[in-house]
């Protein structure tokens, strides 16, 4: 009797700890698309290849540089001007790929990869995990993950006009970079 109670004993704990891990198994997949930064001015699209994962920029919100932009570059696309290469430093922020070679580590994490801040041009260690499927944690880190932040990002899911789409390919209208 003892032998039977501790057997089915086991067996409740195991159906009641290991299925909800078996149902919801963590899919290395799962932060593929497209997400909404946490300052809500770009969207970058998270994508595979091979058995790594890398962001690029799919949108801006301001594409173009102002017109009082202080190095002159009023009206023209955003660049990666501040890259340390000067051979890098034209290319456009649309387009970017900015998240590079991270791995999938299981348990909803991602890890191994680096992340470019193209406002200083510099590579920075990050982890990335999700809290749920519609929030992505990135986390930025300089040596140890306690010296760095964390941004939550949101699954971008919304329909685009053909202003908004224009925008997510950096094209424009004449018009629209004189604004």
């Amino acid at each position: 009797m003892k032998g039977k109670t501790l057997f089915l004993s086991f067996l409740a704990l195991t159906l009641f700890t290991g299925a909800p891990a078996l149902l919801s198994a963590a899919n290395p997949d799962a932060i593929l698309g497209v997400w909404m930064t946490s300052d809500e001015d770009a969207r970058i699209e998270i994508y595979r290849c091979g058995e790594h994962y890398f962001g690029k920029i799919k949108h801006l919100d301001d594409p173009y540089y102002p017109s009082s932009d202080e190095r002159g570059m009023g009206g023209q696309p955003r660049v990666d001007r501040n890259n340390p290469d000067p051979e890098l430093r034209n290319r456009p922020m649309v387009g970017l790929t900015f998240i590079k070679d991270f791995r999938y580590t299981g348990e909803n994490s991602w890890e191994g990869g680096r992340i470019y801040n193209p406002d200083n041009g510099k590579f920075y260690r990050a982890r990335i995990s999700l809290a749920d499927k519609d929030h992505l944690l990135l986390r930025g880190y300089l040596g140890i993950s306690l010296l760095g932040r964390t941004e939550t990002w949101v699954r971008w899911t919304g329909e685009h006009d053909d202003q908004e789409a224009k925008r997510w390919t950096g094209e424009h209208d004449d018009q629209e970079a004189k604004s």
